[in-house]
């Protein structure tokens, strides 16, 4: 009869939920009016993100967190604004910041609070701007535009270099992944037994089936390519 294969348990939750009650907190950029003014009070760690997170008090007796950028320390200020003074981890609009600069945390849409590069020693850079748009180049070299009002940090992720240390031990590695509820480690599908995974058994490690499942096929052989539009190399 088999098992329910991994893809379909992942979705009942169990113990591939992550452990979201010792995250410190949220990490969203805050409302503000008028240009303000803030002062960095301690720089922690989050289990739930890759960078430190600095605490900062500003002037109007506000105390959020934010995503610490490389080169800030405990007493630092930082400010909020479209005419502020633009150092490490002050917060403005894509249309205040000059071509050229890096920046990470960048909003989507404006007032969604932060949605492009976040992880660890990540940036992008300001290319062009425009009446209502600026064009900003990703970390993975493509480049994007968003609205003028949306609102970036200044800076680089703090963080860079972690990918680069290795885990040398699997376990370290696996303690890793279940704090956020990451499936660790990872079987090949073609690997698998026939009861386990519907690309599993068969001689030598191939599918033996399709990859895109039928529109109708039941849950547990929803696996592979679900809906794909297109297979193959683009040409």
């Amino acid at each position: 009869m088999g098992k329910r294969i991994i893809a379909r348990r992942r979705g009942r939750g169990g113990r591939y939920r992550s452990f979201s009650f010792r995250f410190k907190t949220q990490v969203k950029h805050r409302d503000y009016k008028d240009d303000i003014m803030g002062k960095v009070l301690n720089i922690i760690h989050c289990p739930g993100h890759t960078s430190p997170l600095a605490e900062v008090l500003y002037d109007d007796g506000i105390k959020t967190f934010i995503i610490a950028p490389e080169g800030i320390a405990v007493g630092d200020r930082i400010g909020c604004g479209k005419k502020i003074n633009l150092t490490n981890g002050s917060l403005s609009t894509l249309g205040s910041i000059p071509e050229g600069s890096l920046i990470y945390n960048i909003e989507g849409v404006p007032g969604d609070g932060g949605m492009y590069v976040k992880s660890a020693g990540t940036s992008a850079r300001v290319v062009s701007k425009s009446a209502d748009t600026v064009v900003v180049t990703l970390p993975s070299k493509k480049q994007k535009e968003f609205s003028s009002e949306c609102r970036a940090m200044i800076g680089v992720a703090a963080g860079s270099g972690r990918s680069e240390k290795p885990f040398v031990r699997a376990g370290k590695k696996w303690f890793a992944m279940r704090a956020r509820g990451r499936l660790y480690p990872k079987t090949a599908a073609v690997a698998m037994n026939a009861v386990d995974h519907p690309f599993g058994s068969g001689r030598g490690r191939h599918m033996g089936k399709p990859s895109v499942p039928p529109r109708n096929a039941p849950a547990g052989r929803k696996v592979g390519q679900i809906k794909a539009r297109r297979t193959g190399w683009k040409r």
